[in-house]
């Protein structure tokens, strides 16, 4: 995944720290990513299948094009880590599923992501309150206007 190493203008102090967190998360999803043979995209997509769910609604989840999807799948898929379906209601669409060994492979590459839970063990249980608050509210004031919550 290709992040910049700085911000394009300038900024706050606060912007500056953001961009330094946001930028060493990336790279430390990147590197777990990699240690399981997984790119950023397959891990991506593995975390967000907790429930059977279709093509089109993944893509729409990941703010990605369906035909990118489809060939992350398709990787997933051959190496027996997901599987597509026929959705019960319209056989035309396919959902798709963690298989067994893709739920393994998930869980230790959850286990090997440390570093939220690195950076959270640094603050106080008042501190990392205060910061989920200040980072949710952050996070709606930048919402596009077409975007829904998660």
């Amino acid at each position: 995944m290709a992040v910049p190493t700085g911000p394009v203008t300038a900024s706050t102090d606060a912007e500056r720290a953001m961009f330094d967190f946001v930028d060493a998360y990336d790279r430390a999803y990147e590197t777990a990513a990699l240690e399981h043979g997984l790119s950023v995209a397959q891990a991506c997509v593995l975390g967000r299948l907790t429930r059977q769910i279709g093509m089109g609604e993944l893509a729409d989840e990941l703010g990605c094009d369906a035909s990118n999807i489809t060939q992350i799948i398709s990787r997933l898929e051959a190496r027996d880590l997901v599987r597509r379906r026929p959705h019960p209601d319209d056989r035309r669409s396919r959902q798709i599923v963690r298989t067994p060994n893709g739920t393994i492979l998930y869980a230790a590459f959850e286990e090997s992501f440390e570093f939220a839970r690195s950076a959270v063990a640094n603050l106080s249980a008042c501190e990392q309150d205060q910061l989920a608050t200040l980072l949710r509210k952050a996070l709606n004031g930048a919402r596009e206007p077409n975007s829904q919550p998660t």
